[in-house]
């Protein structure tokens, strides 16, 4: 079926957003683009990086060469603005037979926590099945057909973004199937220096945090598949043939604008770096009663709830001198985009936001600051909206550990919280040492 299937690369670059979700990052990009934001600083000037995906094709995909494959990914494997899928299935000797997404879906068009459903890619013909809903791994049925596993999806570098739960129960399964798994590795967009944030208790294992590593974990994928592997995160995969193929060009100094990679949006409310790198310290804002910034142009960038002071709110953490970040006060009104946010925190209501303006990518903290906000709202909630401010399960499950929701209840500082994970990181970092697989 394949080589006769009609091809359309730029049909499947242009799929890949629906017309609401590109209403809606076009308004995200203007947001970013206005003149009162403060320009972010230029650190280095961008490198040229080669994806594991790019090394892969420019061998010919030698290495699949007479084998069913079968492919884990989404609208960010693309290599010179096509994507694998097209490539893939265009390489001479490679017989692709499944292709499986994870959440929001193989194209990123169903929003957070919707159930995606299987399919037909209807470029290739190939069947598409979910990793998302009533399967979260390939099932034994499926792989008895296939020959050899590739994972190539684009992470963020944040614990809690479930892509790596994906791939990590994706190995398990191709051990249990007795059939190799390949990891076209991808650059972590925070970079691979900041380690940050709890260590995740296993007692809260979940599709948000599946692995006893921190927040901001500072690995790619492939380095976190050999970690997968050989610490036994999961059950039955010691025994998996597990091969990395490696970038080049990429080196743990770099954030994303340094790799000379064009942003593909990872997730509906993921549209741009910036938004990637924010998240890592605003998603905490999911479990509290107040807006993430879903529904509006500028998701996990603003961040507030109709009773906030908001002008006291950003006076306070500008106080703090916090690096790489400034803050102002806003107003938004979240409404519903389909695809995107459906029914979202104070949906059509004006809320009072403190806004996210990055000026250092290198210097700015994720953890540091958003913990700060996060205490900052909290902190000037009035007493008519502190029923149940805090959703104690879902800041556990995102945090990892009942410390953070006991942390807040209790008023300690953003410093103090910090400062509270400091050995457990010291330790993971020594642990996930021998897995590196970049200086």
């Amino acid at each position: 079926m394949k080589k006769s299937a009609q091809k359309n690369c730029a049909w499947r670059k242009i799929s890949a957003i629906t017309p609401a979700l590109l209403s809606f990052l076009v308004a995200g990009v203007i947001a970013g683009c206005s003149l009162d934001r403060p320009a972010v600083e230029q650190e280095t000037e961008p490198a040229s990086v080669h994806t594991g995906a790019e090394m892969l094709r420019d061998r010919g995909f030698d290495s699949l060469s007479g084998l069913r494959v079968g492919l884990i990914t989404n609208q960010t494997a693309v290599v010179d603005s096509v994507h694998l899928i097209d490539l893939m299935n265009d390489a001479p000797g490679v017989e692709l037979v499944a292709l499986f997404g994870p959440e929001h879906g193989l194209r990123g068009e169903a929003e957070a926590g919707a159930s995606v459903e299987d399919g037909v890619d209807i470029a290739t013909g190939i069947p598409v099945f979910s990793l998302y809903g009533s399967a979260n791994a390939p099932s034994d049925e499926v792989l008895a057909s296939i020959d050899v596993l590739v994972f190539d999806i684009q992470d963020i570098g944040a614990r809690f973004y479930t892509y790596i739960a994906t791939m990590g129960r994706s190995m398990q399964a191709a051990a249990r199937a007795g059939i190799p798994f390949v990891v076209l590795d991808r650059p972590n967009p925070l970079g691979g220096l900041t380690v940050d944030g709890y260590v995740l208790d296993m007692e809260f294992s979940s599709g948000v945090g599946p692995y006893p590593i921190p927040i901001q974990h500072g690995l790619t994928v492939g380095e976190l598949a050999k970690m997968i592997k050989s610490e036994g995160f999961f059950e039955a995969v010691s025994d998996l043939d597990l091969t990395i193929v490696q970038m080049t060009g990429w080196s743990r100094k770099m954030l994303w604008p340094d790799t000379g990679l064009p942003w593909i949006a990872t997730s509906p409310n993921i549209p741009t770096f910036e938004t990637a790198l924010v998240y890592v310290g605003t998603c905490f804002f999911e479990a509290v009663s107040a807006s993430e910034g879903r529904g509006t142009a500028t998701p996990f960038l603003a961040v507030g709830a109709p009773w906030l002071d908001a002008d006291e709110a950003a006076a306070r953490l500008t106080s703090l001198q916090l690096p790489g970040i400034t803050f102002s006060a806003g107003q938004k009104t979240p409404t519903t985009i389909p695809g995107v946010a459906n029914h979202p925190s104070f949906e059509d209501q004006l809320i009072n936001t403190i806004e996210f303006n990055v000026t250092g990518f290198a210097s700015y903290l994720p953890l540091r600051s958003g913990i700060a906000a996060l205490k900052s709202v909290l902190d000037l909630a009035p007493d008519s909206a502190r029923a149940d401010l805090i959703n104690r399960r879902w800041m556990s499950l995102l945090s990892g550990s009942n410390r953070l929701a006991d942390a807040l209840e209790e008023g300690l500082t953003a410093d103090q919280i910090v400062s509270s994970w400091e050995d457990e990181v010291r330790a993971f970092r020594q642990l996930s040492a021998p897995y590196l697989l970049y200086d």
